[in-house]
């Protein structure tokens, strides 16, 4: 711990050097900068022409052109609050807008024709966008959000997390257990392209990983769907992360250097053809392992990772739009028995792990009707892994794999008139997966042999799925939808229809009631189907969701909303062996690289009930902040007939957090966060000690809880504009009071008795991002 006090000491050192170096630059006038962007109707996407875009605060605006574009030059920098308001169109307000020295701002909007009666077009409440086929459970948030979110670290699944549909886990990874479901049950899109996993150091196939992968300065914003979602999705049971990247500058060439306590990096962008289209990329490496090399720190182990992203964007004419997004990240790490044993890890070995995702979406409009993306995308996931068991040293898994995804998507709207409008559109997938796996022997959780299993194979399949969703308006206030949507998957030979509705009522311009009800499948993980033939039978698991929520407008820029859910499953693989396990919650969480199942039903059951309450206030001036609270069930009933605990049961969530503003240059944030103790299933000490491995007992399975978790992160930003550039330094201490968090309990067979795995302790995390 001594030579980790020594890499904290030096990089925050270094960073403090550079801020401080900085600081001493002169300033002889006030810096200024611009802001630019485009208005579009955002069932068409067609320009608006001469939409109101004005600054609150300050006698400065601007209305679009010919082309729907604003701009606004000679800026004073600092955060503001953009407002754009049309005639027969709602108004919208963009607040934590913030402009830069030298630098020019992109803002583009999407506004919607208004629903109410010609007299009273100005809808109260511009801060909040509304999704007129997801009315429940939407949520949305900004760049600037994601970026100083105290205890993200600019992760964006980290951000999420606040959410009170989101279970508390665990700090030293961002899998997101959204309403009683499981990691898997979660997928990501940027720009019409899905990304499996946006994380460095993956779980095979699930969701999450310890560090975000993408670059927060590329994201311009990110919509979470925590259920209720439309038949615009499909094969996932819990949630959907829909994000966007902003498009690089048009005008001119720009750059940014970052430092922080992941890694550093830079991002680079310009215009194609005249401004015609924009380039846009990101390289970031980590440092941790260089670091070590210089200092003594022991038996330290250092993950080492990189990324890199990027974004072209060209308009082929005023209709049709060319995208092409890359996505791509290596990561490695290199243990070995003597540095596991120091730093209380279960197992040691070897990771290198590659993900990949490139693609082009065409974005097509029709002549004022409606819109359509079509995106082809191609997603490569590579894993060479070998790890081996602490206490013996013996091997527990070698991992050659590869899943190979080749996609096609095309998603379209067309509004019939003011109150109708159809989505519709199909998906296909052709998979290849190859393995070289294997499985050694081990004891199950009960402490029975479990034989070896070698999976030496080549999967390939296809999935499809098409969908229509229907929106009717019957009145200003009312507003529902109605969609369907089919699948089939050839690996098993499944396929399903997924009928949807949803709702959603104007009570007045301040308060909606919201409703939405719907059937869900998802496909089992590749590799658990090629571990078996037999599970090839298998049913895929579905989930039902009921969703109703209230949401009221307590002033123009805070939302206070409550939303009552219920989740049915069924279908779920269940090891009759082992009657008394919920098998997909086990392997991601207790038996990780167990995959040796070939007597599996799928006779699992589980159910998830809650209420969630949440207040949301944008940064309208000053203060901005998100406070939430949940109580929920969730539980799962097995082969032998028994409901339980899931593994993620918190029961009880309140998170908080916030931020003061005072002015341009400074900026303070916080986030407490506390959640009710997670079920786990006890050990079952006189079989463990007999054979010097963990044996749970079967007779009382998550009846015993750990600690309840709780932690406070704090940070604070500093920015510099200079003449013609611009820095940023932010530091932050996650785990201020230093809880002792547990992260898990396990069987130390170095000393055969029960142990402890603890969450981070106090960490501080610091950064400088430059801008020339």
């Amino acid at each position: 711990m001594r030579g980790k006090g020594y890499i904290f000491f030096l990089l925050f050192f270094l960073s403090f050097t550079s801020w401080s170096a900085a600081a001493t630059h002169s300033q002889k006038q006030a810096p200024k900068g611009s802001l630019k962007g485009r208005v579009l109707d955002a069932d068409t996407k067609i320009p608006l022409i001469g939409v109101n875009v004005f600054l609150a605060g300050l006698n400065v605006g601007d209305a679009t052109d010919e082309a729907g574009w604003y701009f606004m030059e000679n800026v004073p920098v600092g955060a503001y609050t953009i407002k754009f308001s049309y005639i027969g169109y709602e108004a919208l307000a963009r607040a934590d807008v913030v402009v830069r020295s030298k630098r020019t701002t992109f803002l583009d909007a999407e506004l919607k024709m208004s629903p109410l009666e010609l007299e009273s077009v100005v809808v109260s409440g511009g801060y909040f966008s509304a999704v007129e086929d997801q009315p429940v459970s939407a949520v949305n948030f900004s760049y600037e959000e994601i970026r100083r979110a105290p205890g993200s670290a600019g992760d964006v699944s980290r951000i999420i997390m606040g959410l009170p549909s989101i279970a508390k886990v665990d700090d030293q990874s961002n899998n997101l257990v959204v309403r009683g479901g499981n990691p898997i049950e979660n997928t990501h899109f940027i720009d019409n392209i899905e990304i499996a996993n946006i994380n460095h150091f993956p779980s095979q196939g699930a969701s999450g990983g310890p560090i975000g992968m993408l670059n927060v300065d590329l994201i311009q914003d990110v919509s979470f769907y925590a259920g209720g979602f439309s038949v615009a999705y499909g094969d996932k049971l819990s949630s959907v992360m829909d994000l966007t990247f902003r498009e690089g500058n048009r005008d001119r060439i720009n750059g940014e250097l970052d430092l922080s306590f992941a890694g550093f990096g830079g991002v680079a962008e310009g215009p194609i053809s005249d401004g015609k289209g924009s380039w846009l990329f990101s390289v970031r490496r980590s440092y941790l392992d260089l670091l070590l090399k210089m200092v003594d720190v022991g038996a330290t182990v250092a993950p080492r990772f990189g990324d890199f992203q990027g974004k072209l964007v060209y308009d082929i004419n005023d209709r049709h739009k060319l995208i092409a997004l890359g996505v791509w990240g290596n990561d490695k790490m290199k243990s070995d028995q003597s540095q596991a044993v120091e730093n209380d890890m279960v197992v040691f070995g070897e990771q290198d792990i590659t993900q990949s995702t490139a693609g082009i979406n065409w974005r097509a409009l029709w002549a004022g009707s409606g819109y359509s993306n079509t995106s082809l995308s191609y997603s490569s996931n590579d894993y060479d892994e070998d790890f081996y068991e602490t206490g013996t040293g013996n091997q527990l898994t070698q991992n050659r794999s590869r899943e190979q995804s080749f996609n096609l998507r095309n998603v379209n709207h067309f509004r019939l008139n003011h109150n109708n409008s159809i989505d519709f559109g199909v998906e296909t997938k052709y998979l290849v997966a190859d393995y070289d796996n294997l499985y050694a022997e081990y004891t199950d959780a009960f402490g029975q042999p479990v034989s070896s299993l070698v999976i030496d194979n080549r999967v390939t399949s296809n999935k499809l799925g098409i969908f229509l969703n229907y929106t009717l308006k019957p009145t200003s206030r009312l507003t529902a939808s109605a969609g369907l949507r089919g699948d089939y998957f050839s690996g098993n030979s499944n396929g399903h229809i997924s009928p949807r509705l949803s709702m959603s009522y104007r009570l007045s311009d301040r308060t909606t009631l919201n409703g939405a009800t719907g059937i869900f499948y998802q496909s089992l993980p590749i590799l658990f189907l090629a571990s078996s033939d037999r599970n090839r039978d298998l049913k895929d698991p579905v989930a039902t969701h009921f969703i109703a929520g209230i949401e009221h407008l307590l002033s123009d820029d805070t939302r206070l909303s409550v939303e009552v859910y219920q989740k049915n499953y069924r279908d779920f693989p269940i090891d009759p062996e082992q009657p008394g396990l919920f098998l997909l919650d086990e392997i991601y969480y207790r038996d990780a690289f167990v995959f040796n199942y070939d007597k599996l039903v799928d006779t699992g059951k589980a159910s998830s009930g809650g209420v969630e309450i949440m207040v949301q206030k944008k940064l309208a001036q000053d203060f901005y902040g998100l406070a939430s609270a949940s109580y929920f069930r969730t539980r799962y009933k097995g082969q032998d007939g028994i409901w339980r605990n899931r593994n993620f049961d918190n029961r009880f969530i309140f998170s908080v957090e916030g931020g003061y503003k005072p002015n341009a240059k400074w900026e303070f944030s916080v986030r407490w966060i506390y959640a009710g103790g997670r079920p786990f299933t006890p050990f079952n000490l006189e079989a463990s000690q007999a054979i010097n491995r963990s044996v749970l007992d079967e007779n009382n399975i998550n009846g015993e809880r750990y600690p309840a978790y709780h932690s406070l992160n704090v940070r604070f930003d500093r920015r510099f504009h200079f003449s013609g550039s611009n820095l940023v330094f932010y530091s932050s201490v996650w785990n201020v009071y230093n809880r002792e968090n547990v992260a898990s309990y396990y069987w130390n067979q170095i000393e055969n008795r029960p142990d402890r795995i603890t969450q981070w302790s106090l960490l501080p995390i610091f950064g400088l991002e430059y801008e020339f």
